[in-house]
Order: structure tokens, then sequence, then C-alpha cells
């Protein structure tokens, strides 16, 4: 503990920023199993090799201590969202997460509605295990569909079938008013027609919200090691071009480039690190990013669940803390902000950042002649232009440009 308030005391001396205001605070905690690593997958997730389930209790005890000795870094600051992601967090019990959400309100002050997401997958799927969650305080369910294609699941190295996801998708219907589908395009081997064959099956659900994420090939993964056949660019764009038009058909907004929304149903958790909030992160490799009068910092938590049990246990669960470079703050801002379609007000720049206009305006500038943002008033936003290279328009606010 002594450790937490000397880096408290070093957060707090004066420096080069200026913020006016912190911004909202997100709390995001990390469930580090799942029953199969998906060859695709490059997040901090295990396999549950040993038979039974995680240890589920001592986890959590690691995730209470963790909490604890992070608190002073965030004194009188409310929650407006929690996001349990993973790994596959479903493997928890709903009592596993009933402890842990009691455990965050007995040490933090939540917003009044502060959405709760739990994200489940199909194939840990079991009739009223979802009404479980929601009874435990989960507002909000993002299940990993991925695809509707047994073919493609296979490919994808999914534990669940199209018969698993329809099943899951039924029952979220039936506990949540709010629920997110997860859905990849670009898949190996993937038509157009089967592309739309998803979205088509996926909208049929009505869901309130759909991600769409075009499949990468990440380092470090089985998929990098012995890439599959993929589409073309051109297919992959023509994927996309059909994507924004049934979903928008459907009645959904793009409001970030793989986000798609019914009105108000946004993923507020998103949006607060897309608008450049704050949150702080627990459990095995989780990552904060935390605002001060006069600086902002990221933490990152230990990666081995077992190695990240012993040092939360003994308070000091973070592996690595820097300071975000004054120069690289622009960018970090952009790559975020940029993102959506709303763009953002000029004044949140300079509130979230400490930094003055002056530190975006040669970016901004040669953004607008390019063709790639939009400017009115106070307000910037990514062009149609600037959605479909958004690289580029991203890349022009590097510190060593």
């Amino acid at each position: 503990m002594a450790e937490t308030h000397d880096l408290q005391a070093r957060y707090l001396r004066p420096g080069t920023l200026q913020l006016t205001a912190l911004p909202p605070l997100s709390l995001y905690v990390h469930l580090p199993w799942c029953l199969k690593k998906c060859p695709y997958c490059d997040f901090n997730s295990h396999e549950w090799r040993d038979g039974g389930t995680p240890p589920e209790a001592h986890y959590l005890d690691a995730l209470r201590a963790d909490l604890e000795a992070a608190l002073p870094l965030v004194w009188g600051r409310r929650v407006h969202s929690i996001f349990i992601g993973g790994g596959t967090p479903s493997l928890f019990s709903p009592e596993s997460i009933d402890r842990l959400l009691a455990d965050v309100r007995a040490r933090l002050p939540l917003e009044a509605g502060c959405e709760i997401t739990l994200e489940a997958n199909p194939g840990t799927f079991e009739r009223d295990r979802f009404r479980g969650f929601r009874q435990a305080g989960v507002s909000r369910l993002s299940i990993g569909v991925q695809s509707f294609d047994d073919d493609k699941l296979k490919a994808l190295g999914r534990v669940h079938d199209r018969a698993q996801a329809r099943a899951a998708i039924e029952e979220a219907q039936q506990n949540f008013d709010t629920f997110n589908l997860d859905l990849m395009y670009a898949l190996p081997g993937q038509t157009l027609a089967q592309c739309e064959a998803d979205l088509r099956e996926a909208l049929a659900f009505a869901p309130p919200h759909l991600s769409v994420y075009h499949l990468t090939l990440e380092p470090n993964t089985y998929f990098a090691k012995f890439p599959p056949v993929v589409p073309d660019d051109d297919t992959a764009s023509d994927m996309l071009d059909l994507i924004t038009r049934l979903t928008g058909e459907a009645g959904m907004s793009r409001y970030e480039v793989s986000a798609y929304a019914k009105p108000g149903h946004a993923c507020e958790h998103n949006l607060n690190y897309w608008r450049f909030g704050d949150y702080l992160g627990i459990g095995a490799g989780a990552h904060s990013k935390l605002s001060f009068p006069h600086r902002v910092i990221r933490q990152v938590r230990f990666r081995e669940p077992a190695r990240y049990m012993d040092a939360a246990l003994a308070g000091s669960a973070v592996a690595q803390d820097d300071e975000v470079p004054r120069r690289e703050l622009p960018f970090e801002f952009m790559l975020n902000a940029l993102r959506l379609r709303e763009g953002f007000e000029l004044p949140r720049f300079t509130e979230r950042t400490g930094l003055p206009l002056s530190a975006i305006q040669g970016g901004l500038d040669e953004a607008e002649r390019r063709g790639l943002i939009e400017r009115e008033g106070n307000s910037v936003r990514p062009s149609e232009r600037g959605f479909d290279f958004l690289s580029d328009l991203q890349a022009l606010f590097l510190a060593d440009r």
C-alpha cells in the first residue's frame, strides 16, 4: 500500500500539462480463461487445461486486492461503466459475477444506471445462466457469435455451433433490454453471399447493437504462422459496404468504425474509451489509463494469471507504470476520437490532454486539405473518405511525422 501512496504523490506533483477537469472513469475487469484459444486471438487469454473450472474464488480474491490497492489513485471519482471482458467471462458462474460486482460496489461509487457489460460465448451457454448474470447486476451482454456458418466457426476455432449461437441469443433477448452481437467478416474462404447470410441471420434477431470486425491476422497468433486464405481487399470492401447498407436498413447507425447501434443502445463503456476518458483496469494483463491535473499515465497488470494472483494478493499487481509523453498525447487522443462518426469537439482535446489546440492544428489542416475530415464550428469529424482511410487520417497526428 505504501507503494501506491508513493505513486499517488508522484502523479500529483507539478508537471507540464494543465487538465482543467478529470474525464469520466470506467472500470475494466479481465477474466483471462477460455475453453480454447482461437487461432486469430491476440488477447491475454489462457486455455483452462486442468479440467473443471478456473480458480474463481482465488481469482476474485486477487481482483479485490488489486482494486483496493488502486483506490488511492481514483479517490472521489464515480464509475460510469463497467466492462467484464476476457478470455471468456461467462465461464465464471453467476454467483462469482455477483460476488465480483458486490466487491466493486463496496469499494467504488457507481453512477446511477451504470452500464455493466459482460462478454459471453455461446460455447459456455447454459439455459438460465444469462438470467443469473442479469440477477447479479449485469445490464448488458456481449455475445461472441462471430458467424452462423458452422464451417466458418470451425475455421475460426470456435467451440460453439450455429444452433448454440441462436439459443444463446434467444436467451439474451429474454433477459436483457440491451445486448451486443459480435460478428466477423472476411473470414477464410468467405464469399459475399455468405457474409450477407451471416448478417441477415444476425439482424433477424433485431439486436440493439452489433460489432462487426474484419478478421485480421495478428502477430503471435496461430493464423500469423499459418495464414488462411481470406478474401481480397476489394471483396472485403464490398462486404463492409453491404454491412453498412443492411444495418442502416435495419435502423442501426454506424456510430463507430466497427459498431452499429439502434438509438439509445450505443456502448457507453466503449464511447468513454473513444472519447479519451479514463479507465481503471484490474485483472491479469489489464490496462489502465488515468488522468491527473498535470499528467496522463498508463498501467499494465501482470499478464500470466498465476503470477498476477500472487502479485495482486501481495499488493503489487502493476507490472508496468508509465507517464504518457506529452508529444504522444495528440496521437493517443486522435487514435480514439477519430473512430467515432460524431468525431469530437475541439475543447475536449484540451480538456482531456491538457494541451493547447496548436498541438493538433497542423494535422487538422493537412487532414482537411486531403478531404479526410469535416469541420463545422468547434466540431471535427471524419469524412466518408476519412472513415475509409482511417489509418492514414490518424497517422497525420503521429509525433514523429
